[in-house]
């Protein structure tokens, strides 16, 4: 059952088209790469997606709901979550304020104890229970990053986009990283990733949609998009021909 529908995504600021005509489908419970080289389009096309940036024209549906035109909090209210390229936390309040400042803004609000209680468990699940009266302020960038994905889980998300959450994170990290957004997948999650690693693009996504100056490149099932010359001209180099 296809869960996200993107069709002829438009944007441009100035005289940069910095998303031009971008089409594809998101299923249920799967997660998909969007990929390309810094600049391509990637990061914007996740911000029209949450509302973060307006699209000049072209449509986003989320199950049967319109998002093109809604503000980012409704948007989230109908399911959609996302963590930053530049970390964003909530520096004064600690790991647990942060989880709960989150679930304010999903539809089932929580509030007191019962927030509390199922921040505790979302910190454990990213790893940071240890933390939860620690300032976020005081966090390493890495704890940070976690913290930001347990806020968004906080919103009970039906959609998760995840922009390079795994960059900078060591051999060690990474595979931690991997292996808890296996297990958010497994939950029944639909996550797209905005990824450099690739070993983590091989490990995780099923397909990739590749961006190349605003528009889709390429598209299909991960390894058989990786290895198209097209591909590797663009994004991962000669090298890798």
């Amino acid at each position: 059952m296809t869960l996200l529908k993107v069709q002829n995504l438009r944007k441009s600021f100035g005289g940069l088209r910095a998303v031009d005509g971008l089409s594809f489908q998101v299923a249920q419970g799967e997660v998909m790469g969007l990929l390309g080289p810094n600049g391509s389009g990637k990061t914007t096309a996740m911000n029209l997606i949450s509302g973060a940036l307006r699209a000049d024209s072209g449509s986003v549906l989320l199950g049967a709901d319109q998002l093109v035109g809604l503000p980012s909090y409704k948007i989230t209210r109908l399911g959609v979550a996302r963590t930053f390229q530049l970390v964003r936390v909530l520096g004064g309040m600690t790991c647990s304020e942060n989880v709960q400042a989150g679930m304010a803004f999903r539809r089932d609000h929580s509030f007191g104890q019962a927030a509390q209680k199922e921040a505790l468990q979302l910190l454990e699940l990213v790893g940071l229970r240890h933390l939860a009266d620690t300032p976020a302020g005081d966090m390493t960038y890495i704890d940070q990053k976690r913290l930001e994905l347990a806020r968004a889980l906080a919103l009970k998300p039906r959609l998760l986009l995840l922009d390079e959450w795994l960059a900078g994170l060591n051999p060690t990290e990474l595979q931690v990283g991997i292996e808890l957004i296996r297990s958010l997948r497994a939950s029944g999650l639909t996550i797209i990733l905005v990824e450099h690693v690739m070993d983590a693009v091989r490990a995780l996504c099923d397909r990739c949609v590749v961006m190349l100056a605003g528009a889709k490149l390429a598209e299909g099932p991960t390894e058989q998009v990786l290895s198209q010359q097209d591909v590797i001209s663009a994004y991962l180099g000669v090298p890798y021909a």
